[in-house]
Order: structure tokens, then C-alpha cells, then sequence
């Protein structure tokens, strides 16, 4: 595991690094990327999947990052450094090490994750085979603790887990906890005010 040292002297010698939201899909990601956005942090986006009902803030992504596993064109990632942009877990791994990367990763309990999942499906008139929930909490488990693994072992990567339900129900501490991590002196209230517990649907627990 890279050192605090190391990690400092490359930092030093590549400049800002740039911050990454990261996580499965429907773990929180785009209500992370509001907050950042609150807070003061530029983010890197396009614009092009809009807002839905599933999403209703919007989705907060950059296309050029569905192509980083299919050996796509990564030029965006040098005009990135000091900015923010979403990339789901299963693309993280993709990233170059020629950068540095400060990484909030949004985690949440896979029982939601798969039920917000199935009723994105539901609302796009597809329905998973419900016999294949083993199967893929299964394959979510598998990959979460090889993300992580990947992450500690790289020098480039400093990483912030930060569940999910902890931002919605303490937002403040959770704003504190982000720009402790993050040393960018952040609007903690403005990031604190995005977090909207009314959008925290399918809630699993007390």
C-alpha cells in the first residue's frame, strides 16, 4: 500500500489531482456531484443524458467516460486536474496511473442498490429475471472488493468511502468529512443543503 510520502510527492510533482465520483449505479453518485458542485468544485460534464424521473437533478456525467474499458480517447483527463467527474465503479480501474486521483466513493446497501436498479427498469418498461438476484449480488460483491483492493494498492488513488445513507441523514458531517479529505476549503453548508432525504427511495432498514 502506497505510503502518505509517496502519495505527497506526486502530488507535488503532477499538480491537482483531479476527484472522482465513483460507485455503483444508484449508490449516490450524482447527489455527490451536487454537492461537490455546491461546495465550489468545477465539474467536468456534458449534459447530454438529462434528468428523468429516476434521476430527477439530473445524472451529472460525462459521455467520454463510457469509452475509458473500450480504449477510447482519455485527452479530457489532463483538462480534469482540480475538477470533478462521475465514473462508475466498473470503470474506475480503467483510469491511467499517469494521474492523481482523489476518490469519493459513494457505497450503499446493495439490497437498495438492486431494488432502485429494478425500478429504473421497471419505469424503462424492462423487468430483470428476479431469479438472477443471487447471481448478481453475488458478482457486486466480488467486484466492490476487487475495486477497492485495486484502489488501495495504486499510489495515484487516495480514497473517501462515504455511505450513502450517512450524506442523507448527517449531510453536514458528511460535507465536513469531504472537505477534510478534499483540503479545497469547500462551502460545507451550500454541499450540506443539496442532499435531499426525499429522494431517498427504497430504503431498506430503520
Amino acid at each position: 500500500m502506497p505510503s502518505a510520502l509517496s502519495r505527497l510527492v506526486r502530488r507535488f510533482r503532477r499538480g491537482s489531482a483531479i476527484v472522482i465520483v465513483s460507485g455503483l449505479p444508484r449508490s449516490g453518485t450524482s447527489m455527490a456531484m451536487r454537492m461537490l458542485e455546491a461546495g465550489g468544485v468545477p465539474l467536468v460534464i456534458d449534459g447530454i443524458r438529462k434528468a428523468d424521473g429516476d434521476n430527477p437533478n439530473g445524472y451529472y456525467e460525462l459521455e467520454a467516460v463510457k469509452s475509458l474499458d473500450k480504449g477510447g480517447p482519455v485527452d479530457w483527463l489532463a483538462e480534469s486536474r482540480g475538477k470533478a467527474v462521475k465514473i462508475v465503479s466498473h470503470l474506475v480501474t480503467w483510469l491511467p496511473e499517469t494521474f492523481d486521483y482523489q476518490v469519493i466513493f459513494m457505497e450503499r446497501s446493495l439490497d437498495e442498490v438492486m431494488a432502485s436498479q429494478q425500478k429504473m427498469l421497471v419505469n424503462r418498461d424492462r423487468v430483470a429475471d428476479a431469479g438472477d438476484d443471487a447471481r448478481i449480488r453475488s458478482g457486486y460483491e466480488r467486484h466492490l472488493e476487487q475495486t477497492k483492493r485495486f484502489l488501495a494498492g495504486r499510489a495515484c488513488f487516495s480514497t473517501l468511502y462515504l455511505p450513502y445513507r450517512e450524506v442523507v441523514e448527517h449531510p453536514a458531517a458528511a460535507s465536513r468529512r469531504i472537505e477534510a479529505f478534499l483540503n479545497r476549503g469547500l462551502d460545507v453548508s451550500a454541499m450540506a443543503g443539496v442532499a435531499d432525504r426525499d429522494l431517498y427511495r427504497n430504503r431498506t432498514g430503520p
